[in-house]
């Protein structure tokens, strides 16, 4: 998106720059920082975790994404939402999504960062894998 609009959202099969991303919500008026950083772990209900894939509807994806973020901006006073996530092969440690919301207030930035990942999750069809010593399995939306 271009650098004069309030959100800022990407799907892309490249590592996330946490510092670019947290720095992108930066604003003067802006009190409250909150920063989302989604990492993949080693195990999942006891099981070791090898590594995950990531495959998303890119059109479609973004279009949800992009209702999510005008959704916050009507539900809470934001100065800036930035939504990154990424698709492919993802090893342990590795961060498939970062979220940052900067306004005027924590509570704002707290409440809408979680209503934006929480949200993601459910709507955008963006599909995990998650691969393990003995086979591999995609996972429901829902944590």
């Amino acid at each position: 998106m271009m650098s004069s609009s309030p959100i800022n959202i990407l799907i892309t099969d490249e590592p996330l720059d946490v510092t670019n991303c947290s720095q992108w919500v930066m604003t003067p008026e802006s009190g409250g920082i909150d920063v989302f950083i989604g990492t993949v772990r080693n195990a999942t209900k006891g099981k070791t975790v090898l590594r995950l894939e990531f495959e998303a509807y890119q059109t479609m994806a973004i279009r949800e994404i992009e209702k999510i973020a005008a959704a916050a901006f009507e539900q809470w006073p934001l100065q800036k939402v930035l939504i990154h996530h990424r698709t492919g092969v993802l090893q342990v440690g590795e961060i498939p999504v970062t979220i940052a919301v900067s306004a005027a207030h924590r509570d704002a930035a707290f409440t809408a960062c979680r209503y934006i990942i929480d949200t993601l999750k459910q709507t955008v069809p963006i599909w995990k894998k998650e691969f393990f010593e003995d086979g591999e399995v995609w996972v429901a939306a829902h944590p």
